[in-house]
């Protein structure tokens, strides 16, 4: 066989395992949203994978009566100010990390960083025990504040980024009277633009899926996020999967969202980390 038809055979087996892993990925999202537009008899009479006739609403808006929809304000609110708040703290931490001097500075960010090790479920009980004590449990903070400051990946993820940034650019602007703070904002985070567009997409897609802490922390009706209530849902309604794929892909959808919108941003940051 000669070489072009080798590498030409590698090409098509290459390309044919991507396909069956996008198929083995889109598949359950494809599942969920076509049970979610069926009604029950369809479901129950129909293959899963048959087009529904005619496709209806009345699932979505019977979860959304049921407090989903609640639940969706409540989760993209806490994901919005978690996200933010990741952003700009994160930020501040990762620039001070890769590009200021202090005492202690790489011991300081390895112990930081060494906190990624430790389990969640090992600080569950005493964050828990602690929003007790402050008697803020059953409240949006309980949501938001151990989110809220940052976080190992983040700031690992930001500070080898801004190290790629050459030196020269921000030897200049202290040349021109520009402060940290000016440098901060007004070069870096203009130029790291694609990374905190990826750190925007993987905050929210984390929080957005975050199941154990709002689960222990606002177990009441009022703050209750959209992953607890798909799961309670799951047992109040046992047998009506077209209600639970319709509260599941209400739960889907914006990730998707997100995803098509920056997925430029996401793709850059992965492919260039330097500065031509």
């Amino acid at each position: 066989m000669s070489t072009e038809r080798r590498a030409a055979a590698r090409a098509v087996a290459a390309y044919t395992v991507l396909i069956l892993g996008a198929l083995l990925t889109v598949a359950p999202l494809v599942l969920s949203a076509l049970t979610a537009v069926k009604t029950p008899k369809q479901f129950a009479s129909e293959s899963a994978l048959a087009t529904p006739h005619p496709a209806t609403l009345d699932n979505f808006r019977t979860v959304l009566d049921q407090g989903v929809g609640r639940a969706v304000a409540v989760t993209a609110l806490m994901t919005v100010c978690i996200t933010c708040g990741q952003l700009v703290t994160s930020t501040m931490a990762a620039y001070a990390f890769a590009r200021t001097s202090f005492p202690g500075r790489e011991v300081l960010f390895r112990v930081y960083l060494g906190t990624m090790m430790v389990p969640s479920a090992v600080t569950l009980v005493p964050l828990y025990l602690m929003f007790a004590k402050l008697g803020w449990l059953n409240s949006f903070w309980a949501l938001v504040l151990p989110f809220l400051f940052g976080s190992p990946y983040a700031i690992f993820l930001l500070r080898q980024y801004f190290r790629a940034i050459p030196q020269e650019i921000i030897d200049a602007a202290r040349m021109d009277g520009a402060s940290t703070l000016d440098i901060l904002v007004s070069i870096v985070v203009p130029m790291s633009r694609p990374i905190l567009a990826t750190l925007a997409v993987i905050t929210v897609v984390s929080q957005w899926n975050s199941f154990m802490w709002p689960l222990v922390a606002a177990s009441g009706p009022k703050w209750q996020v959209l992953t607890v209530a798909t799961a309670s849902m799951q047992t109040q309604y046992n047998a009506q999967w077209t209600l639970i794929m319709a509260a599941t892909t209400l739960a889907i959808a914006p990730l998707v969202l997100l995803f098509v919108v920056f997925q430029r941003q996401v793709l850059a940051s992965i492919a260039v980390t330097g500065i031509k």
